[in-house]
């Protein structure tokens, strides 16, 4: 007698092309789905330490820091650093590979403050017993989060470049030997959908373009930089970037691919890549400012998004300072 095997799900098929890391702040999210990476960001920490089940880990560093002969605003950034990295212990825990930690926002234009708080952060996490292999330091693709990535590559310090929305970042990023790179689908699909009210779909939609254009890119001059696609609004955008090196998706996207057994094919393939026809990008200084500040969507994502992250790194704040009272 014949037993039937049973269709894999869509998340099954494209863990066979791709990294799939859970884009999340949820340990049981990740347990559920079984990522081998995880990211967390400043707005997703946030959300985490407002529920109860996380509250332990915001009552543990306060508690740690107690007798501590910091004060003021130097006690509130110790104290988010000790959050991030007892997040980022537990998630360690779940995920067999990497989790990304997020430099604060407010750095973004400031390389020597970046490398500093990189430093301190894997510093961190090799007290606590966890290797710096294991974490990747995110950092805003700023012309100046850049410069400071490159610094902190050559340290062994590994950086998930994010925030990043044009080819030129991203070829900016590859040059300067940077570990990872997290494109923003959705919310480059976002800024088009809302400035010509297209709904786009498949292969279509620019975010999922934007994505393919710089994995391209990458194959062809050998950079070894990973992508990452990130930020996804609908499992169209995942399907079609099926064979990227990572993606990370949201639990919500991660149950549809789990919940589905349709067929699902790569959709980016290295070799293939290698033998188009593609000019190189000249990315100094200059040209990289300029080439960012000429594509409009690039230029207001990359800004909103840091805005955004800064202002839930001030309300994690004003929580530390309400439980450190």
């Amino acid at each position: 007698m014949s037993t039937a095997t049973a269709t894999p799900s869509q998340l099954d098929q494209l863990k066979k092309f791709t990294i799939v890391v859970a884009d999340t702040g949820d340990f049981e999210a990740m347990k559920q789905f079984k990522p081998q990476d995880a990211t967390t960001n400043p707005s997703l920490i946030l959300q985490a330490s407002q529920k109860p089940e996380y509250r332990p880990l915001v009552d543990q560093a306060v508690a740690e820091h107690r007798h501590s002969p910091l004060a003021g605003d130097t006690l509130v950034e110790s104290v988010i650093d000790r959050i991030l990295i007892l997040f980022g212990q537990e998630i360690l825990k779940i995920v067999p590979g990497r989790v990304s930690t997020e430099v604060d926002a407010r750095l973004s234009f400031d390389a020597e403050a970046t490398i500093a708080k990189a430093r301190k952060l894997i510093a961190d996490y090799a007290a606590a017993g966890t290797p710096k292999e294991r974490v990747l330091i995110k950092i805003a693709s700023t012309w100046e989060g850049i410069q400071a990535a490159k610094v902190l590559q050559k340290e062994g310090i590994n950086c998930n470049l994010t925030l990043l929305f044009s080819l030129v970042q991203a070829v900016a990023c590859a040059e300067g030997g940077i570990k990872l790179i997290s494109p923003f689908v959705g919310r480059i699909y976002d800024w088009y959908k809302k400035s010509t009210g297209i709904e786009y779909t498949g292969a279509d939609d620019p975010g999922v373009q934007s994505v393919r254009t710089v994995y391209n890119y990458y194959k062809k001059f050998g950079h070894s930089t990973e992508v990452m696609g990130a930020s996804f609004r609908n499992t169209s955008q995942i399907i079609e970037l099926a064979g990227c090196d990572l993606l990370t998706i949201s639990p919500g996207l991660l149950e549809k691919l789990a919940a589905s057994s349709e067929p699902l094919t790569r959709k980016l393939d290295a070799e293939a890549a290698r033998t188009l026809e593609i000019e190189r990008v000249p990315c100094d200084e200059k040209s990289f400012r300029y080439r960012l500040n000429d594509d409009a969507m690039a230029t207001e994502k990359t800004a909103e998004g840091i805005r955004a992250f800064a202002q839930d790194i001030i309300k994690l704040e004003g929580l530390v300072r309400a439980a450190l009272a």
